[in-house]
């Protein structure tokens, strides 16, 4: 039942999703070339792998380049050194490929007119990126028919095709996403995640942490070691550092780095196995925050293969392993021996959250239900009586 001031929940508790193919389609790139200095000549080896260098090594390139997977002005060319002309259109075509095992299947916790709250499964990608450009949440909302009331396709112009998630989930992490069925809904549940990254850089002392907010997300996490405050209040700025295998760097604790909060509250000391379970209530949205800050406190997520302890990463030897001589089938990088961000393992789930709605003002509290081994034993006991 939904508590006083609340609005009670839709009802929507239904899964979807549809098999993964086996190969995805495919990707292509299209780039028009601009001549820097019209003294100087540019060939197709040095316009891709001096542009492109964190997608595939010098060697890698020769190897898509013979391998016909690139056109100028729509002709095949499989010569390295064909000179381009200013202007040329150039579409790199990246070939199908099988990519890494993921769930399909999501739950509806909430649906409206205006968005929709799925519970996420462990392993599934939200966005397209790197390896996963198919098997992703994404691809399950626009695959999947979304049936909205008739009143919504004549009155409301803002609707899109099909729901669009509006924050961020790791891979590894499970739990509540919140998705948008409208232009105008996207744009304000984006501006509450948005307001608190903000809110995350102002001083304030902690008597302040409680303030109201237009969103609220709770997060059930099970770390390292018995921490000795009941509750803490996390405030290590997040940064980006060189990582091999991380085109875009790796997301650390780092001075330097962006503002971010979050307060920590223990459930349950696990002395057997020198274990506790957490609650997280993050005031910003950074990257991996939460696995990030309790890393940083020292208590890393258990069996995260990532972040180990000052919330960097467990590998003090961050050379990277590849070189030119060595790529993948697909002319690309190899994969890295070391973890990277999406690896998955650790015990992380997005729990509930609360949030002003979108469009009615109304306080709205959505929950996600909990995996087995992030419950307490009190929640575990309660489930067997409801069983």
């Amino acid at each position: 039942m939904a508590a006083a001031g609340e609005t009670p929940l839709s009802q929507a508790n239904y899964y979807f999703g549809r098999p993964w193919p086996e190969l995805n389609e495919g990707l292509s790139y299209t780039d028009t070339f601009q001549c820097a200095d019209a003294e100087t000549t540019t060939t197709l080896i040095e316009f891709y792998s001096e542009n492109y260098k964190s997608s595939a090594p010098l060697l890698g390139w020769i190897h898509r380049i013979r391998n016909g997977q690139i056109t100028v002005d729509g002709q095949v060319v499989t010569d390295p050194d064909m000179i381009l002309r200013e202007g040329s259109k150039l579409v790199y075509h990246r070939l199908a490929w099988q990519e890494p095992s993921a769930p399909h299947l999501l739950q509806v916790l909430y649906e409206d007119e205006d968005m929709v709250a799925l519970n996420k499964p462990s392993g599934l990608q939200v966005l397209p990126k790197g390896l996963f450009q198919q098997r992703t949440v994404l691809a399950q909302l626009q695959w999947k028919e979304w049936k909205m009331p008739p009143s919504s396709r004549s009155k409301r112009k803002d609707v899109q095709s099909h729901p669009v998630p509006v924050h961020r989930l790791g891979r590894g992490t499970s739990g509540l996403l919140l998705c948008a069925k409208t232009k105008l809904a996207k744009v304000r549940l984006a501006s509450y995640f948005a307001e608190g990254a903000i809110n995350a850089g102002k001083k304030r002392d902690e008597t302040e942490v409680g303030k109201e907010r237009k969103i609220s997300k709770f997060y059930r996490a099970l770390v390292t070691g018995i921490l000795k405050n009941d509750e803490d209040v996390v405030t290590q700025p997040i940064g980006l550092v060189h990582y091999p295998g991380v085109a875009e760097g790796l997301y650390v604790a780092c001075s330097s780095g962006k503002p971010a909060m979050s307060k920590v509250c223990v459930l349950e000391r696990l002395a057997h196995q020198n274990q506790s379970l957490v609650q997280v209530e993050i005031h910003s949205g950074r990257p991996h925050q939460i696995r990030i800050h309790l890393a940083y406190i020292g208590h890393p997520l258990v069996d995260d293969p990532l972040y180990g302890i000052g919330g960097q990463p467990k590998f003090d030897d961050l050379e990277s392993s590849s070189t030119d001589v060595s790529f993948a089938y697909d002319g690309g990088y190899e994969r890295p021996l070391q973890p990277v961000p999406g690896d998955c393992g650790y015990h992380l789930h997005a729990h509930w959250l609360v949030l002003c709605h979108p469009t009615t003002n109304k306080t709205l509290k959505i929950t996600a239900p909990l995996p087995h081994s992030l419950q307490t034993q009190q929640e575990r006991c309660d489930q067997q009586v409801d069983a």
